[in-house]
């Protein structure tokens, strides 16, 4: 952890899934501190009293600010004197972002443009900014809004030298037992008695541990060059191969009940679309897509083109490694959040 050392890291949405992921990391680390930037007070104190009486030794390296992305002024009064930022702060939930799209615009594109703004202002040495494989091909209106998130971004690094601040942006799936994700639901309705529900039977999907999600940011953090998009070669699976390795290990003959596709939903899930993987390089388990350097001289989108392009096609959760039951219960086994939920079920694993 030597690029954190004595460093102060802040994390907008901090009191979610992925800021939880990030204290766990790095807390214990040579990391000075840790500024929890989130909208939320009750959240805010429950995370407080977590850490306090687990990791009482080094908890007062966190510190909390109240505030929202959707406001630059509170944005400014948190950022100072911060070295990096992982921008985790949005709306994520696709039923909700449908009927109010334009919460989902006001969080996820001027809330980012206000945390990059404040960023540059205040000398920030690096963002890195979460984004979703539903922002390309996007079909929704969450999708839709951070699609325009990454643009903001990319447009944003056009702006500022990289020497000053580094602005990137990951791309990623489902990260399974996140907050608001499918797998803490059935456990749910499983303790319920109530049959599962499911969408849509061959649904697929990326699948990805938090652990996996703090990896891939960290590697946007020390490999990706201003205005990249980066992204993980994750695997995937069916909806109904998810289910039956929830039941599989929870309630072997459950019923599993499909309810049809909700609201904005596709039948697959896209994290480099195929005119991104004209330009994606390779990097082994991860893909970059830099950031388009060419000037705004429209002449020039007229009279040339590109006549060569990358041999890779659009990559999607039907065209990855598409997981078994028995894989993706072996991956589901080395999460916390399952672990502990078998141990309170009385269930060996």
């Amino acid at each position: 952890m030597s690029l954190f050392s004595e460093k102060t890291l802040l994390i907008t949405g901090g009191t979610g899934s992925f800021g939880n992921a990030v204290l766990n990391r790095f807390l214990k680390t040579d990391i000075g501190e840790i500024r929890i930037f989130s909208r939320d007070e009750k959240k805010q104190d429950d995370m407080r009293h977590e850490f306090q009486a687990k990791m009482p030794d080094v908890a007062d390296k966190i510190k909390f600010y109240i505030g929202d992305v959707r406001d630059l002024a509170s944005v400014k009064n948190a950022i100072y004197g911060v070295d990096y930022i992982f921008h985790a702060a949005a709306l994520k939930q696709v039923p909700s972002c449908e009927f109010f799209p334009l919460e989902a615009v006001k969080t996820n594109v001027i809330g980012t443009d206000n945390v990059l703004t404040a960023a540059i202002e205040a000398g920030v040495k690096n963002v890195v900014c979460l984004s979703t494989d539903k922002a390309a091909y996007p079909v929704n209106a969450m999708g839709t809004s951070k699609a325009m998130m990454e643009k903001v971004i990319v447009a944003k690094s056009r702006t500022v030298s990289p020497k000053k601040t580094k602005i990137c942006c990951t791309r990623y799936g489902n990260v399974m037992c996140s907050r608001g994700s499918v797998i803490p639901l059935w456990i749910e309705q499983i303790k319920s008695g109530t049959p599962i529900t499911i969408t849509e039977p061959s649904m697929t999907r990326f699948i990805m541990s938090l652990e996996e999600a703090v990896d891939l940011v960290l590697f946007a953090f020390e490999n990706g060059e201003s205005g990249d998009i980066l992204v993980q070669k994750a695997p995937a699976c069916t909806i109904e191969t998810l289910a039956k390795a929830v039941t599989g290990l929870f309630a072997p003959e459950h019923e599993i009940k499909t309810i049809g596709i909700r609201h904005g939903e596709k039948m697959y899930e896209t994290l480099l679309t195929n005119e991104e993987c004209a330009n994606a390089i390779d990097l082994g388990n991860f893909y970059r897509v830099p950031c388009d350097k060419r000037s705004l001289n429209y002449d020039s989108y007229f009279k040339n083109g590109d006549a060569k392009r990358n041999i890779l096609t659009e990559f999607n959760s039907n065209n990855t490694e598409l997981l078994d039951v028995e894989q993706v219960k072996e991956k589901m086994l080395t999460l916390q959040y399952i672990k502990k939920e078998l141990e309170e079920m009385g269930m060996e694993y």
